[in-house]
């Protein structure tokens, strides 16, 4: 048997055009994570950033069940004694809905050093433009 080693230079690189606008932000995370992670891909290794970019726009109207809207609460520390920073899904929306997407989807990334290269591939925009038009990314239903 032959063990098929895959490198990025080797693969091409596509672009996908998702719009985020009345989905549900985990199942719409899974997917965006897993065309990062190249695991649509019949090439895929877990060793190498093999997978897409992904441009996501719509940020802003991602929708979220039951009592999320009003009980989600997202958490940051400043390292400072007492530091802990909370703000809610609520106030998320309004002051940078990027970021909602962007940590849902970096949650479900694995947690090592390739993560954060896999990450810089996803693209996220609270409007409908983007400045990727002249990749021509392929619009993904989901």
């Amino acid at each position: 048997m032959i063990t098929k080693s895959y490198i990025r230079e080797n693969i091409e690189e596509s672009w996908h055009l998702v719009d985020a606008e009345d989905k549900v932000l985990g199942r719409l995370a899974v997917v965006i994570a897993k065309i990062l992670a190249g695991k649509n891909k019949a090439k895929y290794s877990p060793n190498a950033d093999l997978g897409d970019f992904v441009v996501v726009v719509n940020a802003e109207k991602v929708k979220v069940t039951g009592n999320k809207f009003s009980q989600k609460n997202y958490y940051h520390h400043t390292g400072f004694p007492g530091g802990l920073k909370t703000k809610s899904f609520e106030k998320m929306v309004e002051d940078s809905p990027e970021k909602i997407i962007e940590k849902a989807v970096k949650g479900m990334l694995p947690k090592n050093k390739l993560s954060n290269q896999i990450i810089r591939k996803l693209k996220v925009y609270s409007g409908t433009e983007h400045p990727h038009s002249g990749q021509k990314p392929k619009e993904l239903k989901i």
